[in-house]
């Protein structure tokens, strides 16, 4: 019986989000603050003496071939030419077009395991660059801490951020599709790069923000509640908002207080992702 490795896969905020470009080939250049939080999806992966990638759970009923977990295991195999299998189960707990990279994170998580326990031994940097391909948000969870992105969301900087406890609030019944809001013709496309000695959150902004509440009423009604507390923002590109609460007790106090239909996660950030931490732990090696 093969032995089973199960992993978490983190959620993300964007502290800030600017479009700065756009290059020839469609894809938008970005300014970013990644970090993660302790919201985290689960994933478990089993060796097979089969060749087929097998993929169960919660699929958020799309086929198994359109995941982005299924792509990145077929990508390390195809792009390593390799003859190898792998079951992998999804848990998904991190809510999806909610702007906090959950499948994004699902896949980077993939490549990493993959990584050590099909024996490749890719650089990090080969995985990053290899990560690019699959979606912007996939190279910082292959990178695994806290970092500016510039670019698509290749060239990484890592920045010391403090762990805080967060309120997460995300209108229920609002699926956002990135694709849809990178393509509205609104959306500011020449906002400047930040560089990390320049960030203050107060000085920063999502370029999406105001796109997202034009388009998803609710993603507005959740900002004017959570403004009303402390410093809000809109994360990614997607329906969650994060405020920024005094302590836990206070996330917690509003999230009792959270009007209906929208739902509240209290969480910490993280100065380094889960999944890096549990590969140091089982592959010592």
């Amino acid at each position: 019986m093969s032995q089973s490795y199960t992993c978490l896969a983190p959620a993300k905020i964007n502290w800030f989000l600017h479009i700065t470009g756009k290059r020839a080939n469609g894809y938008h250049e970005l300014s970013t603050l990644f970090q993660f939080v302790d919201l985290a999806d689960e994933l478990t992966f089993t060796l097979t003496d089969s060749t087929d990638i097998e993929l169960s759970g919660d699929l958020s009923g799309v086929a198994a071939e359109k995941n982005l977990v299924y792509k990145a295991a077929d990508l390390m195999r195809k792009h390593f030419n390799l003859n190898k299998g792998i079951s992998i189960s999804v848990t998904k707990r991190i809510p999806s077009g909610a702007g906090l990279g959950g499948g994004s994170s699902d896949a980077a998580t993939t490549m990493l395991m993959l990584n050590k326990l099909w024996h490749i031994n890719a650089s990090e940097q080969e995985l990053i660059e290899l990560a690019a391909g699959l979606g912007a948000d996939v190279p910082i969870f292959i990178y695994g801490k806290t970092a500016f992105a510039t670019g698509i969301g290749e060239f990484l900087t890592p920045s010391e951020q403090p762990e805080i406890d967060l309120l997460l609030a995300i209108p229920e019944n609002c699926h956002i599709s990135t694709p849809a809001m990178f393509a509205q013709p609104q959306l500011k496309r020449d906002s400047e790069i930040i560089a990390p000695n320049q960030y203050i959150f107060e000085k920063t902004r999502n370029d999406f923000e105001s796109v997202v509440k034009e388009v998803q009423p609710q993603v507005a009604k959740t900002l004017h509640w959570l403004v009303e507390y402390a410093p809000s923002r809109l994360t990614g590109t997607g329906a969650c908002c994060f405020s920024l609460v005094a302590n836990k007790q206070q996330a917690e106090k509003m999230a009792e207080q959270a009007p209906e239909g929208i739902k509240t996660f209290v969480v910490k950030t993280l100065k380094n992702s889960p999944v890096h931490l549990y590969l140091a732990e089982q592959f010592r090696n």
